[in-house]
């Protein structure tokens, strides 16, 4: 499993990277970031996963994210996959919520999307034994966050895996793909139209279908627009409440949908999973 360095930087005694490899899960090449803290000859160290948003790549959260002093802190490896396959020859979409950019972390059994957009199985498997032979992680300790659609990824991947994830989180994430637009378009297109396939996409519905992990927790900004018409936030509290799931959901006063959001409460994210992943 061979992969391209792209950059490597030295940042908080750790080094910041930027790599690449070719997916045989998208058949493309795939660029991941990955910011190992200073730590011992031979350690193995935690490992946190970020999913992110709609129109973004791995570099939004590397830039823009402040983790590294936090995780540096905490001795924490942080992993920033794509959001899509990339390439040419692979199809795309007019609209910003549909096709590169925005795989929404799901298996695409429609054509033309199922040849290339198979981002569950790349971030549920392919990556994680990229990352597992490449650095220096304990695989036995991983945690899952990430944003708006990548929420949406973090909650779903770590209800169907709560065995490999002993954290998960997320920032203003979408939590029922079945309930917004967003999830409509996204869902119709890559699964098609039987509804009842959807709900292994859905945090809400997977929660009332007996998925659990041991917490959750979740960061939602009061002034983002697209709370209402997207994100849905109470729809995961009900199902949290009904369900029994333990769950942590702050509306955060006066925050928005972006990384001055992100980036204020990123700290408290990593402190907070680090709790569960140093055990």
């Amino acid at each position: 499993m061979p992969i391209e360095t792209v950059s490597e930087n030295k940042s908080h005694g750790g080094t910041q990277g930027v790599y690449r490899h070719r997916s045989r899960e998208t058949g493309t090449d795939m660029t991941f970031s990955v910011f190992v803290p200073e730590h011992d000859a031979g350690a193995r160290l935690p490992v946190l996963w970020y999913l992110s948003g709609l129109t973004c790549t791995h570099a939004n959260v590397t830039e823009k994210g402040e983790y590294r002093a936090a995780c540096a802190e905490q001795g924490i490896v942080f992993i920033a996959p794509d959001t899509s396959p990339r390439g040419d020859e692979v199809p795309d979409d007019e609209g910003y919520d549909f096709g590169k950019g925005a795989g929404f972390y799901v298996d695409a059994t429609q054509e033309p999307w199922s040849k290339h957009y198979r981002m569950r199985s790349y971030i549920e498997s392919e990556l994680p034994d990229i990352v597992g032979a490449h650095f220096p992680v304990d695989m036995a300790r991983q945690g899952i966050t990430g944003h708006s659609m990548g929420g949406h990824g973090a909650l779903t991947i770590g209800l169907r895996n709560p065995e490999r994830f002993r954290s998960v989180s997320a920032f203003s994430p979408i939590v029922s793909p079945l309930a917004c637009p967003w999830g409509e378009k996204a869902l119709g297109g890559y699964i098609g139209q039987d509804r009842a396939a959807w709900r292994e996409y859905d945090a809400v519905a997977l929660i009332e279908d007996g998925a659990k992990v041991p917490d959750l927790l979740v960061d939602q900004g009061t002034c983002d627009g697209f709370l209402e018409e997207q994100l849905k936030t109470h729809l995961l509290r009900e199902a949290c409440e009904r369900a029994g799931q333990s769950a942590t959901i702050r509306m955060q006063e006066g925050y928005d949908h972006s990384y001055y959001f992100i980036s204020t409460f990123m700290a408290g994210h990593v402190a907070w999973h680090a709790k569960a992943l140093k055990v």
